[in-house]
């Protein structure tokens, strides 16, 4: 008896029929992308700066103070894609010696496909003269000899651009590799991730609900904060430290 009541319980529970659904059909693709506007230049790969930039023959190497100026604040001239593709993007200030511009021109040879995709610089060659003591010598007798040259740089310029008949998935592993060896934090960017950057950053700024902002913080000097800031917070209001 228990074992039929068992059975009619299960019969009641069993469905009548099982649904099957199929996951082949007919799927559809997004067009692939149009390249025919893209030229490939004759010298596709990152030109090799000097070390050491040339004066005239009759003109001492002038040397030069840190002008620390040069990598603080954001930068307002070169902070987008002229390719509109993609890109290495600074996020913070530094300065890039002739071994970081090597570096960066040896990993995009060797994952340059020059057939389809083409690079190029956006940062001028080393210019700065950064002088420097020998070891051992005693303070005094003047400013030291010229050691090195090096390019400024500040937060947003762009280093360098990658283009051509590729995807941003092609270029993305070389471009990171180049990111991660900068002497500053730095990122790969393409142009769209550029423009949703941009936007989230204005919608943010337009939505905010809040305030009290460092902005409107610094400006009314809430808590004596102006004792603790340097012309610098007042000027940028915290960012680009």
């Amino acid at each position: 008896m228990l074992i039929r009541s068992i059975k009619q319980s299960l019969g009641l529970l069993r469905p009548e029929c099982i649904q099957v659904t199929c996951n082949a059909g007919i799927k559809y693709f997004p067009p692939p992308k149009n390249y025919d506007h893209i030229e490939i230049p004759e010298r596709p790969r990152l030109r090799m700066f000097e070390k050491v930039p040339q004066y005239p023959s009759n003109l001492k190497p002038p040397k030069m103070q840190k002008r620390l100026r040069y990598m603080r604040g954001p930068e307002l001239l070169h902070n987008k894609l002229q390719l509109k593709q993609y890109g290495v993007v600074a996020l913070g200030g530094g300065r890039l010696a002739h071994e970081h511009f090597e570096m960066a021109r040896l990993v995009v040879a060797r994952h340059l496909d020059m057939k389809r995709m083409f690079a190029i610089w956006r940062v001028d060659p080393p210019w700065q003269p950064v002088t420097k003591k020998g070891q051992g010598q005693r303070m005094g007798g003047g400013k030291g000899a010229i050691d090195h040259y090096v390019t400024p740089i500040k937060a947003g310029r762009i280093i360098l651009e990658v283009g051509g008949k590729c995807e941003y998935a092609e270029a993305h592993h070389m471009l990171k590799i180049v990111a991660e060896r900068l002497p500053f934090k730095a990122k790969a960017v393409s142009q769209e991730i550029m423009e949703k950057e941009e936007a989230e950053e204005k919608w943010k700024e337009e939505n905010n609900k809040n305030p009290y902002t460092m902005k409107y913080i610094i400006q009314n000097n809430m808590g004596g904060c102006h004792k603790m800031l340097s012309p610098f917070d007042h000027k940028w209001h915290g960012k680009y430290l």
